[in-house]
């Protein structure tokens, strides 16, 4: 959604209580990056300890960013983090966001973002290497943006009773269901299956 940026694509590895391993597309950056430990009462989903896994993580999904993450940084991104986290899931409930997180993700959006740069050129206009806060403001306007058209409640939690995952959804469509047809969506198949075999 931001406009200066190319972002890789959205998703990323997450462990089940049972521990095992699955993928995870939230459908939004700025989801993934809750999702890096700020969303729900999951300590093994933290992946953001110190400067430096702030640092990989951007560096996985920015080509500009510089790598460069300080202490200061990662207080910032954990902040925003856990603002992102609260307003999705309230807004999943049908809620509203509560005005302390929205003050958080409009500071942060109101950060100058990575600015469009055509390639090809044989000048540098400005900096060539986006800071962390660039980023940070990249996914704070993603969030502005999720949140103020989430028309059609397109960001919702997964439909399986016993999981509380948050997802926007991107389809045309609308139908998304599971946090994952590979998780959740396939242990309802089965249960639907076995219930059916009854």
């Amino acid at each position: 959604m931001g406009h200066g940026t190319v972002a890789r694509p959205t998703g990323q590895q997450l462990v089940s209580a049972d521990g095992s391993a699955w993928w995870f597309d939230s459908g939004a950056l700025a989801l993934d990056f809750a999702y890096t430990g700020a969303m729900g009462d999951r300590p093994e989903w933290e992946t953001l300890h110190e400067a430096h896994d702030l640092a990989a993580w951007l560096n996985g999904r920015f080509d500009e960013i510089d790598g460069s993450v300080s202490e200061g940084d990662l207080r910032d991104a954990l902040a925003l983090r856990a603002a992102i986290a609260h307003a999705v899931v309230r807004v999943s409930h049908g809620e509203v966001p509560s005005s302390a997180d929205v003050d958080v993700i409009n500071l942060f959006a109101a950060t100058p973002d990575i600015p469009p740069a055509l390639a090809g050129g044989t000048r540098q206009a400005g900096r060539s290497r986006a800071r962390v806060g660039q980023a940070l403001s990249e996914m704070a306007r993603e969030t502005v943006a999720l949140l103020s058209i989430n028309d059609g409640g397109r960001i919702r939690e997964c439909a399986a009773d016993d999981c509380q995952i948050v997802f926007y959804d991107e389809s045309r469509s609308n139908n998304r269901r599971w946090c994952s047809m590979a998780h959740c969506g396939n242990r309802a198949k089965v249960r639907r299956h076995r219930a059916s075999q009854k």
